[in-house]
């Protein structure tokens, strides 16, 4: 018997239809003896209605009062996922956020899961109860409701794992798992049996959408056992014990997983792409002490993130040119900020760029295997693919490109890497 979060997206959740879907995916967990907590995300759709219709009452809306109307969409999923198995012969009952409690911190409509009183959840579910809890929504310490940003729902369901020490938290999703790079771009694109937290947060911080960063990153700090699989699978499909979908572990449980034969370590385990970022230069920067500074400063202080960033050579007149990233959304912010700041920064002029991507090759295996950034740099020079900035972190190697090289970048470098299903079946 195992202690199982469940967690299901708004598309699972779309409709009643669906609804029963999920209901029988649950049961059957439960009637093999589990203990099960459900936490589910609003219908698909319904989160933009209810933001809406906070913008239409009032387009400079109380960020608390926003969080009222749209933490509402996964009320009602959980109140009729409970009734739904109700129906269906399950001792279910709904758990609201201030119920629990799930307590927050930080500001509203970007909460942050500070705590989770797991005592009566897990008292619940050791008694046969089914808990069914509502994503994305939490308390704050004045006791009102606060919604965590978008994809908060992930971050809901591994902190109700962690809180009741559960054994694995199922992330039930459109895509029946992790892969090593996006299926519709290339075909031969393989399903990975595991994959390590290190790897997830990368891949999931440079555009792979099967899970949100933040998800992932209190995975790794609380240890929990997390598995990506798909809600859209038939009566007749494997249960969600035998690991259909990808388990997202530790480096020492993957390197158990290495040594039974059960996974194949690869130098390089997927390859992501971005197309939601911009390029800024500022041209004719002094090339002084603090000059830097003052350009990233105001950025910073709006919470605009900044990703990749060069400093072009020196030129004779003590000046420079200054490149970097930022996300599509926050471009014209952002470069209202610097127009702000000219006299500050001294700069010349703004170029800006929206039609560029990031690709990324990532890989734990990179630690201990010379050769990576090598590899990535020929195979896009020989397609004619041309470079514009480059990052690094221990795991992972970015690039800026124009974005509409992204597909042939994305295929290119899956070959390169000995990725495509092809090549495992041989």
């Amino acid at each position: 018997m195992a202690r199982i979060v469940m967690k299901f997206g708004g598309t699972s959740m779309a409709g009643t239809e669906r609804i029963r879907r999920v209901a029988n995916i649950v049961r059957k967990q439960a009637a093999g003896g589990n203990e099960v907590a459900v936490v589910v995300s609003a219908m698909a759709g319904e989160t933009d209605r209810l933001v809406n219709f906070c913008r239409e009452a009032n387009a400079l809306y109380d960020p608390a009062e926003y969080d009222v109307v749209v933490a509402s969409g996964e009320q009602v999923t959980s109140g009729l996922l409970a009734l739904t198995l109700q129906s269906l012969g399950c001792k279910a009952r709904s758990w609201l956020g201030w119920q629990l409690p799930v307590r927050t911190v930080e500001a509203h409509a970007k909460a942050r899961v500070d705590s989770i009183d797991g005592e009566a959840l897990a008292k619940s579910m050791a008694e046969g109860e089914i808990a069914v809890i509502p994503g994305f929504q939490g308390v704050s310490e004045d006791g009102r409701i606060t919604t965590m940003g978008r994809g908060g729902s992930d971050t809901s369901a591994v902190a109700v794992a962690a809180a009741v020490k559960a054994d694995r938290c199922d992330i039930y999703t459109d895509v029946d798992g992790v892969y090593t790079t996006d299926p519709r771009i290339v075909a031969k694109a393989r399903k990975l049996k595991a994959v390590t937290y290190e790897e997830m947060l990368e891949l999931a911080s440079v555009g792979a959408k099967v899970l949100q960063t933040r998800s992932v990153g209190l995975a790794m700090k609380e240890g929990v056992r997390v598995q990506v699989l798909s809600s859209f699978v038939g009566d007749d499909a494997v249960p969600a014990d035998e690991l259909p979908g990808t388990m997202i572990v530790s480096e020492e449980e993957m390197d158990e997983l290495v040594e039974k034969g059960e996974v194949e370590r690869q130098h390089v385990t997927g390859i992501a792409h971005d197309k939601n970022e911009a390029k800024i230069i500022l041209t004719r920067v002094p090339d002084k002490p603090g000059a830097v500074a003052h350009i990233f400063e105001p950025l910073a202080a709006a919470s605009i993130n900044v990703d990749m960033i060069i400093q072009n050579v020196g030129r004779d007149k003590g000046e420079t040119d200054v490149t970097f990233t930022v996300p599509q959304a926050d471009l014209a912010r952002a470069q209202a900020l610097l127009e702000d700041k000219r006299e500050d920064i001294g700069f010349n002029r703004i170029i800006t760029d929206s039609q560029i991507a990031k690709i990324s090759v990532v890989g734990v295996g990179m630690k201990s295997h010379a050769g990576v950034a090598a590899t990535m740099f020929k195979a896009l020079a020989d397609r004619g693919i041309n470079i514009q900035a480059i990052t690094t972190s221990e795991i992972k190697v970015s690039v800026m490109i124009d974005e509409d090289e992204t597909e042939l970048a994305v295929r290119v470098l899956h070959t390169a890497y000995g990725l495509d299903a092809a090549d495992e079946a041989a």
